[in-house]
């Protein structure tokens, strides 16, 4: 079987490890998601600014959509109705769905907690809308995601430990409703268990043992790029890691920036996904292999060079410095495209030379040449 051809049911493979480094790749009736995987996120059945044929001519095996975003509009059963979210918003690949977990801390002022699930008042029009572990895991099936997450409640750090211990038991009484309610869904779809126990190391590895004792296919760290700094991040990654089962995948919510990433791969992480590279390029900053390029800034403003002429991204490679400013200046829509074209690409190429360096054995190399290039920069400064 070819690295692209679907699977029957879903499965981790894993290929090489350099350290803690792992690559390998899930597979899905809908196809392989290579790993380390970055997942551009779709909230709301869109990468904002791209098409979805830009998302995979970028490198992208996966994306990511938004349960409690979809749930609001359109809705899962209309969703369902017309085909599935793969249907609706013409992507053939695998596509992951958070559970609505996160917007239980993110829209803490709209939502009343309690033993059953959460009810939210929507953020659009005010209605108030139910969210059991049950029903999250419904929604998510009517969207037809290939990889589903349980319902669970991430807390903001920095919070204290006994705020922490309660969501964390919560959430684990969340896994096993989740669990059997995802047992009606069709062979091939995946839900994974999510740790959480704040920025407390007993509480993340009893959540960890918790729920690799529950089997689940998958396990995603999350309640973490919610805060704390970089270094309470990679210690929990640190923590958690040697009590998850090594023949599954590892996916940590939300993180990051390309550092972010290298770290987090190095410390035995396998998916990604993250806002940030289309939410920075709507706000002009490019990521690329000099480092962040912030084009609002004068400089650019008669600089012909584009962002990277060795790229084989067109928004990277064909577009000069000048344009791109001028286009934000201008506050035109396709400013905003194009860096964010070629963030989704960088962030794909970082993980395509992660894999390639876990596999030959140099990845501390990479991580080493790669920081390199950023430290360097762009310069020097084009001077006409």
């Amino acid at each position: 079987m070819t690295p692209d051809t679907p699977a029957d049911t879903f499965s981790f493979t894993l290929s090489a490890t350099d350290g803690a480094a792992r690559t390998g790749y899930v597979s899905t009736p809908r196809g392989r998601i290579r790993t380390p995987a970055f997942m551009p996120v779709g909230t709301v059945a869109t990468v904002k600014g791209l098409y979805f044929d830009q998302v995979r001519a970028a490198g992208a095996d996966i994306v990511l959509g938004n349960t409690y975003h979809l749930m609001l509009r359109p809705g899962a059963e209309r969703v369902a109705k017309l085909g599935g979210l793969h249907t609706f918003m013409r992507w053939d690949g695998p596509i992951l769905t958070d559970s609505g977990g996160f917007q239980v801390m993110s829209l803490s002022s709209l939502r009343k907690m309690s033993e059953q699930g959460v009810t939210f008042r929507s953020h659009v029009d005010g209605a108030y809308h139910e969210m059991s572990p049950e029903r999250s895991v419904e929604i998510q099936g009517l969207l037809g995601a290939d990889i589903q997450m349980q319902l669970d409640e991430c807390v903001r750090l920095p919070c204290t430990d006994e705020e922490a211990e309660r969501a964390m038991r919560l959430s684990l009484r969340w896994a096993e409703r989740s669990k059997r309610a995802f047992e009606t869904q069709p062979k091939g779809r995946a839900i994974f268990g999510i740790v959480q126990g704040g920025a407390v190391p007993a509480l993340r590895v009893e959540s960890a043992r918790a729920l690799a004792d529950m089997d689940f296919p998958g396990y995603s760290i999350g309640g973490l790029a919610v805060g704390e700094p970089q270094e309470v991040m990679l210690a929990m990654i640190e923590t958690v890691a040697p009590h998850l089962p090594t023949n599954k995948p590892r996916y940590l919510m939300g993180v990051g920036t390309p550092d972010d990433l290298l770290e987090s791969v190095a410390r035995g992480i396998d998916m990604f996904d993250c806002v940030m590279p289309t939410r920075s390029g709507r706000h002009a900053l490019a990521f690329t292999r000099f480092g962040r390029i912030n084009l609002k800034n004068a400089r650019h403003a008669e600089d012909p060079r584009p962002l990277d002429e060795e790229s084989d991204c067109p928004a990277l490679r064909d577009y000069s410095r000048a344009y791109l400013h001028h286009l934000v200046r201008c506050e035109e829509m396709l400013g905003a495209m194009l860096i964010s074209w070629a963030n989704i690409h960088y962030y794909q190429q970082l993980m395509a030379g992660a894999r390639a360096a876990i596999a030959a054995g140099r990845y501390a190399d990479y991580v080493a040449q790669t920081k390199e290039g950023w430290a360097r920069g762009d310069l020097p400064v084009w001077e006409g």
